[in-house]
């Protein structure tokens, strides 16, 4: 516990020192003879109660006061100030101000322990709940994170299960769920924001658990009535995840949802146009179409990373939305780093007997 003690004459000081060590051996007392040097001093450490005189030159004690009481790490801490016994208006005046209590000249000094032994057991008790506090909010924080990555782990696994039905890899969905992130955050959205995109965007594609094998898998491409069925996975996934009171599960909701919409009201299930689409919609758009080019498929060859590039570029304005290719392509390297990152596993081969 530290104490700071403030006065412009010799003797007082050495008089108020004296009697704050007799209250305990764990104080640590510094003594100020200018009130512009303490002030400062306290401005750079905050000690955990101040004493001041009244009557200083270049800075009085209510000054004093005033400038501690401004600054939010002396909210909590008392100050009292030394005042002359006759000195009624100055001592109101103090209270107003902010400061905690007064000690009235001369000096008693067994009145003046007892009064400050007190004054520093209710700061020792406030620092106490302050760091009780702060532990249970840190706990309320790990409670919160664990259930959140428990949340995130079953909507992985989840999203995975719909990939293990479709020719794509769970390195698809991690791919693309990170695309999405660094295009939310070239966006300017706040890091919560971004950080919930990308968590929610490998749900995009959880309604192929609904679709025929017969359709889902089929190394060719689909006919009319074929493409029909499969564009159901869009609303089959909205069902899937709807209704929840997760806020991650609602935003992967609507990315299942509207993630095939096209600005130009070209896509697919409701044909919604420009700014309609949600823009984590927007924003799965471009990582999702972008991934699937550069990926190898059973029955296609995969894109050079420049040829899927000038493909959005292409688009942009018509399928995708321009500020999110935009966004995508101001993160060119960093998208083809993740590229990398988590690139597909080579694919087995079997040799023949």
């Amino acid at each position: 516990m530290r104490v700071c003690v403030i006065d412009d004459n010799d003797t007082n000081l050495m008089l108020v020192e004296q009697i704050v060590s007799r209250i305990g051996t764990d104080l640590d007392i510094e003594c100020f003879l200018d009130p512009i040097v303490a002030v400062a001093r306290c401005i750079e450490d905050m000690p955990d109660m101040v004493l001041v005189d009244y009557m200083m030159p270049g800075m009085d004690g209510h000054e004093v006061v005033q400038r501690l009481r401004a600054l939010p790490a002396a909210r909590d801490v008392p100050i009292v100030m030394l005042t002359a016994a006759n000195e009624r208006s100055v001592r109101q005046k103090a209270l107003e101000l902010g400061a905690t209590d007064f000690i009235a000249k001369p000096i008693e000094p067994s009145e003046v322990k007892a009064r400050l032994s007190n004054l520093l057991a209710l700061r020792r008790g406030h620092l106490r709940l302050k760091d009780r506090n702060l532990w249970l909010a840190d706990e309320v924080r790990r409670a919160t994170k664990t259930i959140a990555d428990r949340e995130e782990e079953l909507i992985l696994r989840l999203s995975r299960a719909a990939e293990f039905r479709d020719p794509e890899t769970g390195a698809h969905i991690v791919r693309m769920a990170r695309f999405s992130g660094l295009i939310a955050h070239q966006l300017g959205l706040a890091d919560e924001d971004c950080e919930l995109i990308q968590r929610a965007a490998p749900m995009h594609d959880v309604g192929k658990l609904g679709i025929p094998d017969g359709i889902l898998l089929k190394p060719g491409r689909l006919d009319s009535a074929e493409m029909g069925i499969m564009r159901r996975h869009s609303r089959i996934g909205h069902s899937i995840l709807d209704g929840s009171e997760s806020k991650l599960i609602k935003l992967g909701a609507e990315i299942a949802l509207t993630h095939h919409e096209k600005v130009d009201g070209s896509g697919y299930p409701t044909g919604l146009t420009a700014a309609a689409i949600p823009l984590p919609g927007r924003i799965v758009a471009v990582a999702d179409v972008f991934d699937a080019l550069t990926s190898e498929r059973p029955y296609k060859l995969a894109w050079a990373p420049e040829q899927a590039r000038a493909f959005l570029l292409e688009n942009s304005g018509t399928h995708f939305d321009r500020d999110c290719v935009d966004a995508f392509m101001a993160a060119w390297p960093e998208a083809l780093e993740i590229r990398e990152r988590f690139a597909d596993p080579p694919a087995e081969v079997t040799e023949l007997p």
